[in-house]
């Protein structure tokens, strides 16, 4: 074993999961505090759950500082806040932060009982202001994901004071995004402090996504086979317009009446039936459950066109999958996905928040089918290069080896 790491981070995550067990095949003992109450992954050194943030309301679980169990049903008041979630969301904003000091010492007293060579929270809100606690003789990294900084560190005043907190604490940053770490330096972080950008999944198990096949359209009831639009990014207030995309669906189908429309991440969710509902789109649409990675995988290979009508983002897992799989990516023209997306040449960048324009993106996709290969054969060769694990390996490494 190298060094003995904890991260701090939400153990629910695919995307650091991933990263845990990116590091772990780097020969890193690994040690986890989760935000949320969840099942541990594999081979860890210790597991504790500290839910800040009122996070124990979000998922399934105990609220103790150690999970004991994970309950099957979710309580009465977890489905209360799942049904305001835009509320929950404000209000965690303002009060979240409060549940910061109630953990500082038993996070405190916890890492000096583990010993950790260096700890790393693998977001801002609110794990890494969480880490912002470590103990001084600890190196202290953090990272970004998404939009922790373009949209909740805006959130409050307490949220700026907590971001500005973190990132002054931190001796190390990483983000999915360069654009993060320009502005992570705006918002405390030492220009000096070694920097690193990679995927926050840590990089693409390229093996398994290949070996993915066989997307179950049967369970689902999705004719096959047919033309597919594919949205993953369920229910994100304030970032993703998925509201925007529900109301494109009538004007692809005006010109492309096969046209299959697959959104997993919104099965269940009453705001998402409802917008259906208003545009009288049910039979072409399909809103499913969380899917699996394999069957996402599977999905994105069947799939003519990915989109992510995103406002605030860093760089998505599902974006990067997606492009490995050959499906033409149509996304929000932000600064992050630029650093992926060439306009007309590898996907489309549009005005996430313009149904035309989105509408529009989509129908030349489908109209495209020599733009879409082109797009597909440059895409896999960007991952190859930049997000599979055998680029991204080595750079963490790398990278963790300055603090230890």
């Amino acid at each position: 074993m190298k060094a003995h790491i904890l991260i701090v981070a939400d153990g629910r995550s695919p995307t650091a999961r991933s990263w845990i067990a990116n590091i772990q095949a780097l020969d890193y003992g690994v040690s986890l505090i989760s935000t949320f109450p969840c099942q541990p992954p594999v081979e860890l050194l210790h597991f504790h759950v500290f839910p800040v943030a009122f996070s124990r309301f979000s998922s399934n679980g105990t609220s103790g500082p150690v999970m004991i169990n994970v309950r099957k049903q979710p309580s009465g008041l977890k489905r209360l806040v799942q049904h305001f979630t835009p509320l929950f969301q404000s209000l965690r904003y303002r009060l979240g932060p409060l549940t910061l000091r109630w953990y500082a010492g038993p996070y405190q007293r916890l890492v000096k009982e583990i010993k950790p060579d260096l700890v790393h929270a693998l977001r801002i809100p609110f794990e890494g202001m969480l880490g912002s606690f470590t103990p001084s003789e600890i190196p202290f990294l953090t990272a970004t994901w998404g939009n922790d900084l373009t949209l909740h560190a805006r959130g409050s005043f307490l949220m700026r004071y907590y971001t500005r907190r973190c990132l002054t604490q931190a001796e190390g940053f990483t983000a999915d995004t360069h654009r993060d770490v320009q502005l992570a330096y705006k918002w405390g972080l030492e220009p000096a402090a070694p920097t690193l950008v990679v995927p926050g999944s840590g990089g693409l198990d390229l093996k398994a996504i290949q070996q993915a096949e066989n997307f179950d359209t049967v369970k689902y009831g999705i004719p096959q086979p047919g033309t597919w639009v594919v949205n993953p990014r369920g229910l994100r207030p304030g970032s993703v317009h998925q509201e925007v995309f529900i109301a494109t669906i009538p004007k692809v189908l005006a010109k492309h009446p096969e046209t299959v429309f697959i959104c997993p991440n919104l099965g269940g969710v009453k705001q998402a039936d409802a917008w259906m509902a208003t545009y009288g789109i049910k039979s072409q649409t399909f809103l499913l459950p969380k899917l699996s990675q394999q069957d996402l995988w599977a999905l994105f290979k069947e799939a003519q066109v990915f989109v992510s009508p995103s406002s605030h983002d860093g760089t998505p897992n599902t974006l990067l999958e997606a492009m490995a799989c050959g499906c033409f990516p149509v996304a929000g023209k932000i600064e992050p996905l630029q650093e992926w997306i060439e306009d007309g040449v590898n996907g489309l960048l549009v005005d996430p928040r313009n149904p035309e324009e989105l509408a529009d993106a989509i129908v030349k996709a489908l109209e495209s089918p020599d733009l879409q290969r082109k797009a597909a054969k440059r895409n896999l060769e960007i991952i190859q290069n930049r997000a599979a694990q055998n680029a991204t390996r080595p750079k963490i490494d790398d990278f963790y080896l300055k603090f230890l």
